[in-house]
């Protein structure tokens, strides 16, 4: 019966002579982490942000409900006060609601521009990458060559 060949040592060879580099997998990392990172930070202050628009509108709402709870002299005056109280709501309402979209334009634009930014320095990275591969290839396949 014939014996099967061990292809281990020319897999060995072959992987020897093809070393890999991994500092371009340590670099790509990092750069993610970065974006993170900034991603991160770009998230953080709108939720901040958001928080004061809405700390400031639930104050300016309950203040507003003191003269809608106050004792009144007249049936008409209680009356008043709610079409005060709606009144006033529509215009925080809309006011916040503006404040809201001025965040939310905001996050879009820099995450745009931080998608923008990570995508040229990860296309910089490939192309440096790339090169460097091809000359470590084309030197090892070189070296394959004159061993033969």
């Amino acid at each position: 019966m014939a014996k099967a060949e061990d292809f281990t040592k020319y897999v060995s060879d072959m992987m020897g002579s093809f070393p890999m580099d991994t500092t371009a997998m340590q670099d790509a990392f990092k750069s993610s982490a970065a974006l993170g990172e900034k991603m991160s930070k770009v998230a953080l202050e709108a939720a901040d942000k958001s928080t004061e628009i809405s700390t400031k509108w639930t104050k300016e709402t309950i203040a507003k409900l003191g003269d809608v709870t106050a004792v009144k002299s007249e049936p008409t005056d209680y009356t008043k006060a709610m079409t005060d109280f709606a009144s006033a709501q529509a215009e925080l309402a809309s006011e916040n609601m503006a404040a809201f979209a001025e965040v939310a334009k905001k996050v879009q634009m820099e995450t745009v521009e931080l998608m923008l930014a990570a995508g040229k320095e990860v296309q910089e990275e490939t192309t440096a990458a790339v090169k460097k591969a091809t000359a470590e290839a084309t030197s090892a396949a070189k070296k394959v060559a004159a061993a033969k």
